[in-house]
């Protein structure tokens, strides 16, 4: 499964520009706020983004003063873009270029974050994976901020079907291991004019 995903991925960020795809951003707000809501110094904090591609947060972590900032994506085309738009700013960032599902974090991180990487691991060989990485890369006292589509969100993305969450059920899919602190709706416009209903929440591992 996991090379055809990575050439799904490949072939949206090889063929797509960035106001052509549902999930961009000029600025993720959400994410930022809830990243300051865990109270992290961005100079002596170490963050890793998954599923980062081409989003523009690490833009924003950059500007804000973050100094250990990790990116981590399926498609090189994605990660490629964001170094380029970034220019000589791409070199303060270490970039990864992985499956989460096959990934083994080789350090750990304050914070965690993801915003619609989760929600398409509909198979729950692919979510076990996941989790088994989240819990080796983020130690006790560490944070976690995961976006996915909320219950009245789409039922598919990007040709792709995924699971939709509440706080609720997102705590449920953690375990216990992680503690709900925070959760929000958003209502994100995509360019194309839709309203896509999104729910974040904040977490913070025991």
């Amino acid at each position: 499964m996991t090379g055809a995903r990575e050439q799904h991925w490949q072939e949206v960020y090889s063929t797509k520009g960035e106001m052509e795809v549902s999930w961009f951003q000029d600025r993720p707000q959400t994410s930022l706020g809830l990243i300051a809501q865990t109270g992290l110094v961005p100079a002596a904090a170490s963050v890793i983004d998954i599923g980062g591609g081409a989003s523009r947060l690490v833009d924003a972590l950059l500007a804000e003063g973050w100094r250990d900032i990790t990116v981590l994506d399926i498609a090189s085309a994605a990660l490629a873009r964001a170094q380029a738009r970034l220019g000589d700013g791409a070199a303060r960032v270490d970039w990864i270029v992985a499956d989460i599902t096959a990934w083994q974090p080789q350090r750990r991180y304050d914070l965690w974050h993801d915003r619609a990487v989760f929600h398409f691991l509909t198979a729950p060989e692919d979510r076990a994976a996941y989790k088994a990485a989240l819990s080796t890369a983020v130690p006790a006292g560490g944070h976690v901020v995961i976006g996915s589509f909320a219950l009245d969100g789409p039922e598919r993305c990007s040709g792709l079907p995924v699971r939709r969450y509440s706080p609720e059920s997102l705590q449920t899919e953690l375990g216990e291991g992680f503690v709900l602190q925070q959760s929000l709706l958003e209502g994100h416009q995509t360019p194309a004019g839709r309203m896509q209903n999104f729910q974040f929440s904040r977490f913070r591992r025991v």
